[in-house]
């Protein structure tokens, strides 16, 4: 019997073994790692998410009078007038563009509606703009064909029933197209200076996170917070808390050492029990 190459020897060590299909492949370390990554990044989250569900059930110690006032105070003292991020000329293009907001970011909207509202900065203009045409300059924003109709058609009904003002009530404001609760809010606060409260995913996720405002539903952490916060400090609330959960109390990994009010937070998953600076 002819004795085999080595040639036949080595390929027959390498080849899968026999009734085993295909030869088991090691993943490479780089591999390994990005999974490894991701399945402590998925670990982390859902640890996140266990422990701000604690302040929302009342199972953690809740916020004294007192640290709710304090808390409003260092917001103040960091940031005195706090501004909305959304670019605007009036009280007409406040409302259009929290309207193209929702789903959407503020930056991305800002850089729509300068060219938007150079053509159409009253109900009127707008209307004679187009649906088609505001389509065209939107294009950019998420939703943008029934944010489009929504624009006009709003736009419309401002000519129609108000003498192309917008009105200070929110009734009003929320029979508009594509005007909710919270967009109402924004308007009344931001144009007519009334101490509403906006309840966006970052003041949610704030309300229940720290326990300051625990609720199941938006309108729950609105309600909440109008009763909790202290009313000198209302008309600015939701600015303050809107801006510290898009830089600061964010989702994902929040940045404790440069919060505040670290010290005063209830959170458990909290990444520093120092007093903040």
């Amino acid at each position: 019997m002819a004795r085999k190459s080595s040639n036949q020897v080595s390929a027959k060590r390498s080849s899968p073994v026999a009734g085993k299909g295909k030869a088991a492949r090691v993943k490479p370390a780089k591999a390994r790692s990005a999974a490894e990554a991701k399945a402590r990044s998925a670990a982390g989250a859902k640890a996140r998410s266990a422990a701000g569900a604690k302040p929302a059930a009342g199972t953690e110690p809740q916020w004294t009078t007192a640290e709710i006032a304090e808390a409003f105070r260092r917001f103040e003292e960091a940031s005195p007038h706090p501004r909305g991020e959304l670019q605007h000329i009036n009280p007409f293009t406040l409302l259009v563009a929290v309207v193209l907001s929702a789903q959407a970011t503020d930056a991305g909207v800002n850089k729509a509606t300068p060219a938007l509202f150079a053509l159409a900065d009253t109900p009127e203009k707008m209307v004679a703009l187009g649906e088609a045409k505001v389509r065209d300059l939107i294009k950019t924003i998420g939703l943008f064909r029934t944010k489009a109709k929504n624009v006009v058609a709003l736009s419309q009904q401002l000519v129609e029933r108000h003498g192309g003002e917008v009105p200070r009530d929110r009734e009003a404001l929320e029979a508009l197209p594509g005007v909710g609760r919270k967009t109402a809010n924004v308007v009344l606060n931001i144009a007519f200076g009334q101490p509403t409260i906006a309840v966006d995913t970052h003041i949610f996720r704030i309300g229940n996170r720290t326990g300051l405002a625990a609720g199941k539903t938006p309108l729950d952490v609105e309600t909440k917070l109008m009763q909790v916060v202290p009313e000198r400090y209302r008309l600015h609330a939701h600015h303050w808390l809107i801006l510290h959960g898009r830089y600061v109390c964010v989702a994902r990994r929040p940045l404790c050492e440069k919060c505040l009010i670290a010290d005063l937070c209830k959170w458990p998953g909290n990444t520093t029990n120092a007093p903040a600076a």
